[in-house]
């Protein structure tokens, strides 16, 4: 119920015409945050099979964690991990524990979240998480026809983690994606972007690039059984838009223009295994929170983390956002 009435918020706000842009606040997507039930498992796995690098852990509590996180008797174990120039979050609540992820999500399902890792070599990649036992999302990694002028050649696998989180392996051919891949060496070279599904493109845009100050990257529309074995979903036919702040991974809309029935964010809290969330930065978070208080869930500091002051939102969709100030 409560992410319903955030919603409407965010498009009251928006639709009332005052949404300022905030180009010169944020500036990065910092990393992606993922809830996780044994952080000694997911540090285990990140770093050993997809070569993560471990760069620190903290443990958080207090009356700071409970309002960052917006959860009451909090404590966090949180680990960063880096991989190339891009990081992620990992975090077990130790207390209170939350719900466990749904066991019977598909990939166009409005919770969806991932990471993109691209890889230098997608048959090497594939044989390193087949020998780690990975659970498969896609039937097999998937090459994009050439008819798609703008997704044509690209190769991509979706598999989970141990908590069955999904997550993508993605390798470019020549004259796609971003030219500092291909400067970067190694099997697995960092996190292009997080992948959330959208309802509605336009609306996600209104929020991101309008309010928020990304700008779009890239568009593309992509059908056809690769796709659909990509995805595991039977014809599937989406609208894809990569957009992006001045550093750090972009963030990817995947609108699930065929089929449509894709359930909504159920109501989820930080502790819960289904929340994934995007960190950004930036260099007024209390400005910024001022300026979004409709749709503003909580509000802290962690300088464990290194974080002065941050807050946390919802998308039109549900998906949350933490914006930071260092």
């Amino acid at each position: 119920m409560r992410n319903h009435k955030v919603r409407r918020l965010v498009f009251a706000f928006l639709l009332a015409g005052s949404a300022p842009a905030f180009a010169a606040s944020l500036t990065s997507v910092d990393a992606v945050a993922i809830s996780v039930s044994d952080l000694d498992r997911a540090v285990d796995f990140y770093t050993k099979v997809l070569t993560f690098q471990k760069l620190s852990e903290v443990d958080l509590a207090g009356a700071d964690a409970e309002k960052l996180f917006g959860v009451f008797g909090v404590r966090a174990r949180i680990a960063r991990l880096r991989l190339g120039d891009e990081s992620i979050e990992l975090r077990q609540f130790l207390a209170p524990e939350g719900q466990p992820l749904p066991t019977d999500y598909r990939s166009n399902d409005r919770w969806f979240q991932h990471i993109a890792i691209i890889v230098s070599d997608m048959d090497q990649a594939y044989a390193v998480l087949r020998k780690n036992r990975v659970r498969h999302a896609s039937s097999s990694p998937q090459r994009l026809p050439d008819w798609n002028k703008n997704a044509g050649g690209i190769k991509a696998f979706y598999f989970k983690d141990p908590d069955g989180h999904p997550v993508e392996v993605l390798q470019f051919p020549a004259g796609k994606g971003d030219p500092k891949w291909r400067a970067r060496h190694g099997l697995f070279l960092g996190i292009d972007h997080t992948a959330i599904v959208v309802r509605s493109t336009d609306e996600s845009l209104r929020f991101y690039r309008d309010a928020l100050g990304f700008k779009v990257k890239g568009e593309s529309e992509n059908y056809g059984d690769e796709q659909a074995r990509l995805n595991n979903v039977e014809g599937a036919h989406l609208r894809i838009t990569t957009l992006g702040l001045p550093s750090g991974p972009g963030v990817e809309f995947l609108e699930y223009l065929a089929p449509l029935g894709g359930r909504a964010y159920p109501p989820a809290k930080a502790n819960d295994l289904i929340y994934t969330e995007t960190v950004l930065t930036s260099n007024d978070a209390l400005a910024d929170a001022a300026a979004l208080k409709p749709v503003q869930i909580s509000t802290g500091a962690a300088a464990d983390l290194g974080i002065k002051t941050g807050f946390q939102l919802r998308d039109p969709d549900g998906h949350a956002i933490e914006v930071i100030e260092r």
